[in-house]
């Protein structure tokens, strides 16, 4: 029997940090007001010239790094973005190249929030299948270049960033105890299309268009979609919310994070929070998160992580790893 195991991590933040205060410069907003509806203080900016494969692939080489696998093993690599450097190629082929990965395949996966969610369930497919042994999974976004500015609804909720992670098949001895990916649970539901999104498109506008959100309905089916499908993947893993030991959910907004603690019973000592520092960087920020848990200490072996977000879409996942 294999099982997936997480090697490594990485994470990579662009350099310059826009403040709430400096968002109030140009925009009609102030520090309180973002905090009090967010908690958000401060996001992540790429400069120009930045690219996503460029976060990418800066995430990638520390991921690497800290698995202490030749990036010459890896067979598969899933680059999760909702803001790739072009329509096609693949930004995923970019950062393959770059890392000098000269086999196996690399390709993008275009779930928006909930991007590393599903690069982790087909990273898992692949490698327990025999696809693949060595996973490369990505998360990174480039959000500063698809929103509108002047709409102080969504422009002061998003931020830059990427995170990764390799993994690698394993025999796994079956005995419950198990380090790796334990369970992933997804789903999705297109009635919902125009909650969340971007006002254009190849086929639609030949623009890359901004992102415009219905804020009150993101919120309450991310809430109750977010609880319910956490419960979904700790049954899948025959495990209870009480033996969580890290919740590390998509870094969206305080207020849906504490939400759904609230509805798993987990107090606030169980969670990874990095949205006050981060703001919402769509598939980035679970990696982002866990590398934050990992090198600070907090996440150690034989930990319980349950991760969870929501996308537009909806799309929505969570997985359960044992670290």
């Amino acid at each position: 029997m294999l099982r997936s195991r997480i090697l490594g991590c990485g994470a990579y933040l662009p350099e310059k940090v826009l403040t709430n205060d400096d968002l109030a410069e140009t925009v009609d907003t102030s520090n309180d007001w973002i905090i009090e509806r967010t908690g958000i203080t401060r996001r992540h900016i790429a400069a120009d010239g930045e690219l996503t494969s460029d976060l990418a692939f800066s995430a990638a080489e520390r991921a690497i790094a800290a698995a202490g696998i030749p990036a010459n093993e890896i067979d598969l690599l899933i680059l999760a973005t909702s803001t790739p450097d072009n329509t096609f190629p693949a930004t995923a082929a970019k950062v393959q190249a770059r890392l000098g990965m000269r086999h196996g395949v690399a390709f993008d996966v275009q779930a928006v929030c909930a991007g590393f969610i599903c690069a982790l369930s087909v990273a898992d497919k692949f490698l327990l299948s025999g696809q693949a042994r060595i996973a490369l999974i990505i998360g990174a976004e480039t959000y500063s270049r698809i929103l509108d500015w002047n709409d102080r609804s969504t422009c002061v909720l998003f931020g830059d960033g990427a995170g990764a992670a390799v993994l690698r098949a394993e025999e796994s001895a079956g005995n419950g105890a198990d380090r790796g990916v334990l369970s992933v649970k997804m789903h999705s539901d297109g009635r919902n299309y125009d909650a969340l999104y971007v006002d254009g498109g190849v086929s639609s506008s030949q623009t890359a268009g901004h992102l415009r959100m219905k804020g009150k309905e993101v919120y309450r089916h991310a809430v109750v979609k977010l609880a319910a499908v956490a419960g979904e993947a700790l049954q899948a893993a025959g495990l209870a919310p009480g033996e969580i030991d890290w919740l590390v959910p998509h870094q969206a907004n305080l207020r849906i994070i504490n939400a759904v603690a609230q509805r798993l019973e987990l107090p606030a000592e169980k969670l990874v929070v990095t949205v006050d520092r981060h703001a919402n960087t769509s598939s980035a920020s679970i990696p982002l998160a866990l590398v934050e848990a990992i090198e600070d200490g907090r996440i150690k072996s034989g930990d319980v992580v349950l991760m969870e977000a929501i996308g537009g879409g909806f799309v929505w996942g969570s997985a359960v790893v044992r670290w």
